[in-house]
């Protein structure tokens, strides 16, 4: 683990490679897993204020699976998360007709009904941030589901921290991810 600031960041974050291909894996990110998307307490409560205007955007199964159950549980760590509907999909999901997973979230985002994007640990995934004492720890979570993501990012030589440097600063801020930035070239000038 490397300290960035208030972060501990795992070294897989520096050198794995990875760009998504949503057109192969076709979002099977927000359907498989044992739990729904990690949410922060505030997220919940944001989710909770605008879900007025998310709901025009999520499936007939989405909403009446959030009408008996909410939106949001606890796993079994006890953190919370995005309720999943019967068949695995996180409740925020809407199929595309290209058969694509994509969040109903984001589709409101995207059309300026609302200025949250979407939970913070859907934008950094591969990345799971995780809060411990005072630090953040930062890892990256391999899945075989982003096989095709692994081999375009080494391809394109694009490592993780690189590809998230967009929700890596919506999470730590401009300066963290300059410094981050700093440590990983110092990083693969010693690799090399």
């Amino acid at each position: 683990m490397i300290i960035v600031g208030n972060a501990l960041v795992s070294e897989d974050v520096l050198e794995k490679k990875f760009a998504c291909q949503i057109n192969k894996c076709k979002g099977e990110c927000c359907v498989q897993g044992d739990a729904g998307a990690p949410l922060l307490k505030e997220e919940a409560d944001i989710i909770l204020d605008i879900y007025d205007k998310i709901e025009p955007y999520l499936s007939e199964e989405g909403i009446n699976v959030i009408k008996e159950h909410g939106y949001v549980t606890r796993d079994i760590d006890g953190d919370l998360v995005t309720v999943c509907r019967p068949t695995g999909e996180c409740v925020f999901v809407v199929y595309e007709d290209n058969g694509i997973a994509s969040c109903g979230i984001e589709k409101a985002y995207t059309d300026g009904k609302i200025d949250f994007k979407k939970p913070i640990s859907c934008h950094l995934y591969p990345i799971r941030a995780k809060k411990y004492g005072s630090y953040v720890a930062m890892n990256y979570h391999h899945w075989d589901i982003c096989s095709d993501a692994c081999s375009a990012g080494s391809e394109l030589n694009i490592p993780v921290y690189e590809f998230l440097k967009e929700p890596l600063i919506r999470k730590m801020g401009e300066e963290w991810y300059q410094e981050l930035s700093d440590i990983a070239r110092d990083w693969r000038n010693r690799v090399v």
